[in-house]
């Protein structure tokens, strides 16, 4: 049977020691996925036994591509695949128990036989959902204006209209940021599962950890699931976000002050695009 849908796992090469605990748990609790499957690599080739992974490695078309952004890499991705709807995913959202794929395969064909869904949001821990539901049973339209209504948590997108949220220059919480903002002016339809049924820890579509990495380092509560799995992984080398010192002004300013160029770009699109609205 033909898949309705493709994944990509966004990634960067510097991940790349999530790619086996990623993968091992995919296979184990997503076992009859039919999707095909791109990691968005940037020079890397990564396999797995008996799955047929798609390594787009993006950074080898330019030579110039040292300083690619997280945004550019992902439109290059998206360049790559075919199907209209993509699931987007993170390499380090590390599954935990089975995945319903039947729901995702439904919702995937909901999605395109009806060009005005643009994003279904599968979790209940990325937007807040309005209080009247929709035409679509067990979907709800998000909250117009909130932060984060763009989000990089699990979701069905529209590839065309995930492209057009993303900016060359952007990174992912500038994404995320300056994105949602964007979504109040561009007038796409943003939909969530019914977070009454499908609930953190309880009753998931796509259940995985909420996140295994922060700021570089692993979050220690993927340390269980990996025993559970009989994956290895030298939690030394990154260490826990929970041990990270804390980090020094100096610090926060140098992140702050390299960021003001993408910041101060994103925002004046913003007022652009406000005052060409009106």
């Amino acid at each position: 049977m033909a898949t309705t849908f493709s994944i990509l796992i966004n990634t960067c090469d510097k991940y790349d020691d999530c790619w086996v605990p990623f993968f091992t748990l995919f296979k184990t609790y997503w076992p009859n996925c039919r999707a095909d499957l791109f990691l968005n690599t940037e020079y890397k080739q990564f396999e797995f036994d008996g799955l047929n992974i798609v390594s787009t490695k993006v950074c080898e078309r330019k030579k110039d591509s040292s300083e690619i952004t997280w945004s550019e890499c992902l439109q290059r991705a998206l360049d790559d695949i075919s199907s209209e709807v993509v699931l987007y995913l993170q390499e380090d959202y590390f599954l935990k128990s089975v995945v319903d794929d039947d729901e995702i395969e439904k919702l995937a064909k909901l999605m395109n036989g009806n060009n005005d869904i643009h994003c279904i949001h599968l979790t209940d821990q990325a937007v807040k959902p309005q209080s009247v539901g929709s035409e679509y049973e067990g979907l709800y339209p998000v909250v117009k204006k909130q932060r984060y209504k763009v989000s990089c948590q699990a979701a069905l997108w529209r590839k065309d209209v995930l492209r057009s949220y993303l900016r060359k220059h952007e990174s992912a919480w500038q994404f995320e940021e300056y994105g949602s903002i964007r979504s109040g002016l561009l007038g796409h339809n943003f939909y969530v599962v019914d977070t009454k049924k499908v609930v953190l820890d309880q009753s998931e579509i796509i259940p995985y950890v909420f996140t295994g990495i922060f700021q570089g380092r692993w979050m220690k509560h993927v340390v269980p699931l990996f025993a559970k799995h009989n994956i290895e992984v030298n939690f030394s080398i990154r260490g826990f976000i929970e041990d990270a010192p804390k980090r020094q002004f100096i610090d926060k300013f140098k992140y702050f002050w390299k960021n003001i160029p993408a910041i101060t770009k994103s925002r004046l699109e913003i007022l652009s695009m406000y005052f060409t609205a009106k």
